[in-house]
Order: C-alpha cells, then sequence, then structure tokens
C-alpha cells in the first residue's frame, strides 16, 4: 500500500464547452492500458467515451457529471477528473478542482481563449491550482496555436511560455517540436502510440532555436543553475524541466504544448509533461481548521502515518446506494475503520472501498494520503471531512455560486408525486446549486438551477432515472428587493386577548448594505430590551427577509440596527418580540424606497463576423448593455451583460439569426436594479396572483 508520493498525481481536464476534454481522457486512457478501444464522444458506433456513462451524456454529447478515473504512465500513478464545460454545471469544475494537486487547461486552437475558459481559470485560480495548457484540435483549419498562446498573456493574465511547436497545422499536421530536448515527434501506428524521435524539419530550425530562447528566458527565471548554463550555452533538458517544474508549481508559469486528442497527437508527451510539472500531494499545502482549537489552521502532511483527514466531494446515487467520492488528505482508512463526520459528529463505518474508472468500480482493501477514492453506504453531505476518532478537523468548504433561475413543476399524478420527492431529494444532495422549495402561496414545488440547460436535464433526469411524470411550469427569474435609503421603525406589537397577552417594542433604523445580503446590529443600552429577547428581534428581522412587501421577493442588502425599545414584566416573550420585529421590518422598508433587483447575466456569443450585427441588435432588444467585441479570425465574440429575464429562448432566436452558426455561452455577473416599467408590471403581476389565491 505505501506508495512513493513523488510519483502521484491528482489532476483534473478543465475547459470551454467542445474543447476536446473526453476525447482527451479517452486517449489518455488508452495509450496508458486503461481501455483497448477508442470510442468517440458522438461516435457512430453508439458506445461512446467511457468517461461519459450517463445516457444523457452520450446523446448529447456533453460532459454532464464530472468523472473520476487513474492510470499509471511510466511508474506514476495519475488520478484523473473529466469536468464538464458547460456553464450550467460549473459545480462540477468547482468541486474537482477543490480537491486536485494540479490541471490540464484545454483550449481549442481555432477559438482560443473563450468565455468559460476565462470561468475556469478564475476557478484555478480561487483554489491555487497549479496548471499546464494543452492547445488541442491542431488539425482543425483556422488553427493557430501562436494566436491562442498570446491570449492566455493577454486575457488570462497567465505567464504562458510554450514548450512545443507543431509541425504543420490544419490537414498538414504531423507531429510536434519538443523544445526542451529539441527533437521532432511523429506519432505512428494505427491509433498513434508508437512515438519515432528525428532531427527537427530544417524549415522550423530558426523558429524552434528562437522559441526555445524565449522559454529558457522564462524558465532561468525560477533556476538560478538553467540561468548560468544559458549564458555559457550548456543548458541540458533537466535543467530545463526542473526550473519549468518550480515555475509551474509556483503558479508563475504556465506551460503551454500543442497536439491534436482526436488525431492522437500529442498525448503522450502530455502525459509526461504531467509527470515532470504538476506538482505531487507533498508539494500542496493543504489547511484544516482545528474545531477544538478556536478554527485554528493546521497543514496538513502527506503521510501515511498521520491521524486521517479526508474530505466528500461529491456524491452519487449509485445502483447500491450512495457512493461518496473522497480525496484523502492524510492517514491511511481501511476497509473496516470507523471515521467520524466533523460536521454531525457521528461515527461512521468504512463498509466498501473502491477505486472508480467513470461508472465501473474495482474494490480495494486500503487508501492513503493523496488518493481519490469512493465510499459505499455513508450518509453524509457533500463538502463534510471526515477524520480519525483523536483529531477534529474540518476542511474549507468550496464556493458555491447562488442559482439563478427557476421553475414551478407539476407531477402528473401521486406515483409521479413521490418519485418526483425521491429524485428531488437525491438530486439536492448531490449538486449544491440545484435547490428546491414549495411555494407557501402558489403550493407549488420550484426547482432552481444554474441555467435552462441545468434544469432541463434533471427534469429529464426525473423523467428516465425515476419514471417520475412532471410537467414544467414557465420559468421564474429570481428577483430580489432592497431598499435604497435609511429609514427609522418604531413598531410596538400589543396583543390582549384573554389570558397572557404579548407585548414588545422594537425601535431604530434600517439602511442599505453594500456587500452581503443582511446584517443585524444590537445598540440597546439600559436594558430596555432585556438581553434574552435580542436573539428573538434578530429571527423576527430575519424571517422578514424571505418576502419583501414589493413583489414577495426574497430581500437582500439589508443592515437592521436596534437602538431602543421596551419591554413588559408580564407580557413580553420570545414570540411578542419576534413579531414586534416584523412589524418593525414591514414599517422601515416601505419607508426605504424599495426597489427591485433582477440577476444580469453575462453573455458572450461566438460566431461568424458576417453575423455581428444583427447579433448586437439582438442583445440591445433584450436590454443588453455591449461591453465589447473581439476579432478571432473569421469569427467575432461579441460580449453583453443582459439581463437574465430576457435570455429565455434566445438559444432558438440565435439559430435563426445566424443560420446556426453561432453559440453563446452565459454566467451569473450581478443584480441590478430593474428599469420603473418593468418593475411596475412585476409588482402588478405579483399582486395579481395574491388576489387570485
Amino acid at each position: 500500500m505505501k506508495k512513493n508520493l513523488e510519483r502521484v498525481r491528482n489532476i483534473g481536464i478543465s475547459a470551454h464547452i467542445d474543447s476536446g476534454k473526453t476525447t482527451l481522457t479517452e486517449r489518455i486512457l488508452f495509450y496508458t492500458q486503461r481501455i483497448h478501444a477508442i470510442h468517440e464522444v458522438r461516435g457512430k458506433d453508439g458506445v461512446g467515451a467511457k468517461m461519459d456513462s450517463m445516457e444523457l451524456e452520450k446523446e448529447r454529447g456533453i460532459t454532464i457529471q464530472s468523472a473520476a478515473t487513474y492510470c499509471s504512465w511510466k511508474n506514476h500513478e495519475i488520478n484523473i477528473i473529466d469536468t464538464p464545460g458547460h456553464v450550467d454545471f460549473t459545480i462540477e469544475v468547482e468541486r474537482a478542482l477543490r480537491v486536485l494537486d494540479g490541471a490540464v487547461l484545454i483550449l481549442c486552437s481555432v477559438g482560443g481563449v473563450q468565455s468559460q475558459s476565462i470561468t475556469v481559470n478564475r476557478q484555478m485560480g480561487r483554489y491555487k491550482v497549479p496548471r499546464i495548457a494543452f492547445i488541442n484540435k491542431c488539425d482543425r483549419t483556422g488553427a493557430n496555436p501562436e494566436r491562442v498562446t498570446q491570449q492566455l498573456r493577454d486575457k488570462l493574465g497567465l505567464n504562458a511560455v510554450s514548450l512545443q511547436l507543431p509541425i504543420g497545422l490544419e490537414g498538414n499536421l504531423k507531429g510536434i517540436v519538443d523544445l526542451v530536448t529539441m527533437k521532432a515527434l511523429y506519432f505512428e501506428g494505427e491509433n498513434g502510440e508508437i512515438i519515432r524521435e528525428d532531427e527537427i524539419p530544417a524549415e522550423l530550425v530558426d523558429e524552434a532555436n528562437t522559441k526555445r530562447e524565449e522559454l529558457l528566458d522564462a524558465a532561468s527565471m525560477f533556476s538560478d543553475d538553467l540561468m548560468e548554463a544559458a549564458l555559457e550555452g550548456t543548458p541540458t533538458p533537466e535543467m530545463i524541466s526542473d526550473a519549468v517544474r518550480k515555475g509551474t508549481t509556483s503558479l508563475e508559469l504556465t506551460p503551454v504544448f500543442v497536439g491534436s486528442a482526436y488525431k492522437n497527437k500529442g498525448v503522450q508527451p502530455l502525459l509526461d509533461a504531467v509527470n515532470s510539472y504538476l506538482p505531487t500531494p507533498s508539494d500542496i499545502n493543504n489547511i484544516a481548521l482545528d474545531l477544538d482549537n478556536n478554527e485554528q489552521e493546521v497543514s496538513l502532511k502527506s503521510d501515511y502515518n498521520e491521524p486521517l483527514v479526508c474530505l466528500a466531494f461529491k456524491l452519487e446515487d449509485g445502483r447500491y446506494g450512495q457512493l461518496t467520492y473522497i480525496r484523502v488528505y492524510q492517514g491511511t482508512m481501511k476497509k473496516g475503520d470507523t471515521l467520524v463526520n466533523n460536521r454531525t459528529g457521528k461515527k461512521v463505518k468504512v463498509g466498501r472501498l473502491v477505486r472508480m474508472h467513470a461508472d465501473e468500480m474495482e474494490e480495494i482493501e486500503e487508501s492513503g494520503a493523496g488518493d481519490i477514492v469512493a465510499l459505499f453506504g455513508v450518509d453524509c453531505a457533500s463538502g463534510d471531512t471526515f477524520t480519525a476518532s483523536e483529531i477534529n478537523y474540518s476542511m474549507s468548504s468550496m464556493h458555491v455560486p447562488a442559482s439563478v433561475i427557476s421553475l414551478a413543476i407539476i407531477p402528473a399524478d401521486n406515483k409521479a408525486q413521490v418519485n418526483m420527492s425521491k429524485a428531488l431529494n437525491r438530486f439536492t444532495k448531490e449538486d449544491p446549486t440545484f435547490r428546491t422549495f414549495v411555494d407557501e402561496e402558489t403550493n407549488e414545488t420550484i426547482i432552481s438551477g444554474m441555467g435552462e440547460l441545468h434544469l432541463e436535464v434533471y427534469i429529464e433526469r426525473m423523467k428516465r432515472e425515476y419514471n417520475a411524470d412532471v410537467e414544467i411550469g414557465p420559468p421564474q427569474v429570481a428577483y430580489r428587493e432592497t431598499i435604497t435609503q435609511q429609514a427609522d421603525f418604531n413598531y410596538t406589537h400589543k396583543k390582549q386577548s384573554g389570558g397572557a397577552g404579548q407585548f414588545g417594542r422594537v425601535a431604530g433604523y434600517m439602511e442599505p448594505l453594500e456587500e452581503g445580503d443582511y446584517e443585524f446590529v444590537d445598540k440597546i443600552v439600559g436594558g430596555v430590551i432585556p438581553r434574552e429577547y435580542i436573539p428573538s428581534c434578530d429571527k423576527g428581522f430575519k424571517k422578514s427577509l424571505a418576502k419583501g412587501a414589493l413583489a414577495g421577493f426574497v430581500v437582500t442588502g439589508v443592515r437592521v440596527v436596534i437602538n431602543d425599545g421596551s419591554s413588559h414584566s408580564v407580557d413580553s416573550s420570545d414570540i411578542a418580540f419576534r413579531q414586534a420585529a416584523v412589524g418593525a421590518f414591514k414599517e422601515g422598508f416601505s419607508k426605504a424606497k424599495p426597489v427591485l433587483m433582477e440577476p444580469i447575466m453575462k453573455v458572450a456569443v461566438e460566431g461568424p463576423s458576417e453575423f455581428q450585427g444583427g447579433v448586437m441588435g439582438s442583445l440591445n432588444q433584450r436590454r443588453g448593455i455591449i461591453i465589447g467585441t473581439f476579432e478571432e479570425g473569421e469569427y467575432t465574440v461579441v460580449e453583453a451583460e443582459v439581463p437574465l429575464s430576457e435570455m429565455f429562448g434566445y438559444s432558438t432566436v440565435l439559430r435563426s439569426l445566424t443560420q446556426g452558426k453561432a453559440e453563446f455561452t452565459m454566467e451569473f455577473s450581478s443584480y441590478k436594479h430593474v428599469p420603473k416599467n418593468v418593475a411596475e408590471e412585476l409588482i402588478k403581476e405579483a399582486q395579481q396572483k395574491k388576489q387570485k389565491n
């Protein structure tokens, strides 16, 4: 069991949609002999890629859930997570990057740095994940890896340095030049499995020498030995590799590789680069919080003999019950061990321990620091920390973006209602960005998520996996209400109806809060409100946030300050002060000039330049503000900020506008005030709905 951690790599493969992540993973599995035949993502044989095991993934040709696997390459053990590229499934990328030590950022050599590449890069930065870049699809018409490398510098702010040059481009892609060893590599055999080394073609020698100088300049910043050797003209490949590794693991350098996964060119050198340049589990400083010691930060050691610490980062409901994906950071976990879930304090026994290979699994007896494995039958939530009983540590949780779109779902009958409940229970546990609640007024079940595709996939899964026949209501936007000025309140709650009465007076003011949803400030002096009732006031104000007085939407961005009040020795109680706070909030809110806020989406439309005018016009019609346009060869990217409420059905409009040649991605940007005419319409709708009920 005791492995050499220097030979373990935990990597994620992330990119914009359709950059070739799953195709690359398929090739990696083939060359490392984990699979014995290559299948394409949208293959004609109906098998589909290994990592896209869900039926919906095979049909749509997209990755929906991240899938884990592992393989061995040149005595190194590599755990791989293939993540979705679609912005709607961004949580899958988020949780994968939370537990990985390194990543491969894939870019299309035609599309270059696209909107989702920027999002993924930001996520990698959030978790300080060292990355190497692979410019894929160099066989496609319009391929230009040089331009993409420049975009990595300009758009992503990375110190991108080429370690390879393509030999030929588009239909003439023959191989690659390795700038570290200064050799040409050709990929022969039926599936490119035979690598032939040769001299660099004469027409590329000058370019290769220039590029190598650039590489030496960048790498020598991380190694004095290399700097000396470069000045003397004697740098060795080992010196260059060591310097590039230092730059990469310190997040100050991004090595760039080229190739075509589909045409089986450049994949094995990329695997070599994963071994050479990406960090080992021991290289990463993982932090836990000691719950017994005021949440003091503790550095975890990638050591098998230390007490166990591991993080549950993804849940799946498999054929045999809940499957919990776990990253082990410290210590050893064996079958039969007892772990403690630090969120609930409950003890859990390790029954079945498995290693995942997409949807297949292999039983193992034990796992240790640096491993990514899965447990069966453990009741927990995504983001829970498990430890040995002698310590009480918690890992920091991951960033979960707020959901922006909702739909009402109506079951067809009682059987569908039961099945729908089971499905919702499972999906909300698996995916923190998928939320569900019952609207008190309409009694409808509402689901909310990251986008139309996100909800569409879950509704389809409900029908297929749970046989839940549901109909969907119109999409609902997650509007918010907030205040724009300070306002005082002074509210007395009195109730006398025989027996014990209720009395509580709460006074103070509310004001707009720049950052955050809600803040409660207690400035009571002299005990005018007894201390034991202060939390009740807070609860009353919090309760009021759930439904604003304008149109019944959630209230955010409010600071409530209480500075006066009064109580009664007999009639005051928790309930009385809670009700007083509810009344005070209503009074203050109506005076504080409340307004409606709507989610604004950052939209990027990419399509042929000839349709640029039409695309910009269509976004302007949707109350969009154009931020900028970028020329990408024959393509133009139009970036805009558009209210989410105006984006429903846009894909159909865009298709007909551009003959199906353009595509768009969108992600949440911020909340902004709703224009007066739209706000009036929304308030009127809310009032009509209220009267109906």
